[in-house]
This record gives C-alpha cells, structure tokens and sequence, in this order.
C-alpha cells in the first residue's frame, strides 16, 4: 500500500501537470471506485471546473477545484494517479484542457475517487494526527499519546490518530531506527527511546520520500519503498545491518512485522 512518501512523489510529479487546467469530461469506468457516489454525480459535480490545487493529506490526495469542492483521491493498496495514458486497469478518467488526462488506475478496485465539499472533506480528515513533516509534529504531544496508549509500538504508530500517512513499511524501519521492539506496549517505552523513535520518524520518512520522488518516473513501474535502503522491512532471513542477527518476520493485526529481535528491545 501506497504511504506517505510515495503519495508525496506522486502528487509532486501529477501537481505541475493538471494545476489551472479545466476538467472537461469525467468517465467512471468502473462504478465500485466512486461508490457510494454515482459516476452521473461524479461528473456533474466537477465537470466544468478548474483544478486550483493538488496537496496530501496522511495518505489522501486532494484536488481542489473551484467553487470549494475537493475530488478526495485514497489509492489503498493498488492504486495510481498520474497524467499518463488510459490502460487495461485505469477506473476513473479526467479529460482535461489542453489535450491532458488524470488518470486513476486501479487493479484491484479497492482505491476510492469522490468528490467532497468543504465540510465533507474536513470531517473526513478530522482523525488523522500531525503530519510527521510538518512543524505540528511535536515530541511532546507524541510523547503524552504513547504513554495513554494500551498497544504495542507497532500498531500505535499505524492507527493514523498519532502519526498521519505513516504505514507498513516506514513505521517498522522507525523503530529500527529507535531500537523498539514492535511488540512492546508503548507506554512502557523510555522516554529516551520514545524521544529517539519521534526524530526517527521524521528523519525515516525525510530519506524515503527524497527516494521515492527519484525513483517515481513513470506508472505501472514503481514500487513502494523503491530506492529506499530497508535496514529490516522485507528481509525475513536476512543479516541485520547492524549486528548481522537473523530479521525475523511477525504478524501484527494481520501485517507483516519485520525487526531484529537483538537490536530493538
């Protein structure tokens, strides 16, 4: 699944290109993408409109186009945006001025394109936690959550409440980073350690995203965490980087954990 460095590079690469242009012919190719909304409401409620802005929210696209609408894009596990050509997956197609088209793809159907109002959009919003990039993120809010919280290190940084666009594969490379073991209540974590796990975070996500921008250049041929060096997420087997122990794999609320159980305790 698409996380926030990936949806970062892909609204930096589709933002110059679709920004000022008017949206002229809305096809839904597939219904289950706009549920619960209509592909005649879709169309009826953008077409005609004149795209003003492309910006992330957590894992969420944001296209705002005039008159206060928003088309909240949120890929799930296999979806992409981009300006390219329609294809054999593509659910949802926006033709644009100037010969231009946005592009959503899909293979699995699980991604979600409506249109929301200003309200819709702010409620829709209203769970996410401080973006980890921004100057909102504070150690001491992050610090007081951690010790409210009943769940293991792991599942606390996933719940978005805390840490909005942080998933999968960037939380496990954070507690790397910080020594945690994902297992461990994070209430009982040291200060130091949850003090170490914040600036992880930032400086995991910073590296990511810097390596997802280069490695996104055209769709159909990027993956999640492409470029970026994992020190443990997907290398079950393998040498740590640190102290060559073996990288165990555990299942958590049905993802895959990776962690080196002799670094992070």
């Amino acid at each position: 699944m698409p996380e926030l460095p990936e949806v970062e590079a892909l609204v930096s690469r589709v933002k110059p290109d679709v920004t000022g242009r008017k949206i002229t012919l809305v096809e839904v190719l597939r219904v289950g993408s706009v549920k619960p909304q209509t592909p005649a409401e879709i169309a009826r409620l953008v077409t005609g409109r004149r795209i003003t802005d492309v910006t992330r929210r957590g894992k969420n696209i944001l296209i705002a186009v005039d008159r206060g609408l928003t088309v909240r894009i949120h890929l799930r596990l296999t979806g992409e945006l981009h300006t390219g050509e329609a294809g054999k997956f593509t659910r949802v197609l926006f033709h644009l001025s100037g010969a231009r088209q946005l592009v959503f793809d899909d293979t699995r159907v699980l991604g979600r394109v409506n249109v929301l109002t200003e309200t819709e959009t702010a409620k829709a919003l209203e769970a996410l936690g401080p973006e980890p990039l921004s100057r909102d993120f504070k150690p001491e809010p992050f610090l007081a959550a951690a010790k409210r919280s009943k769940l293991p290190a792991k599942l606390f940084l996933m719940s978005q409440k805390h840490v909005a666009g942080l998933g999968n594969i960037y939380a496990a490379e954070a507690l790397f980073h910080a020594g945690i073991d994902p297992r461990k209540p994070i209430a009982k974590v040291s200060r130091e350690k949850a003090e170490s796990l914040h600036a992880a975070i930032r400086t995991v996500l910073r590296g990511a995203v810097k390596s997802a921008k280069i490695a996104y250049n055209r769709p159909g041929k990027y993956k999640e965490a492409a470029g970026f060096r994992r020190a443990v997420y997907g290398r079950e087997g393998e040498p740590c980087l640190r102290c060559a122990a073996k990288i165990r794999r555990i299942e958590q609320a049905g993802r895959s954990t990776y962690f080196c159980a002799r670094c992070q305790r």
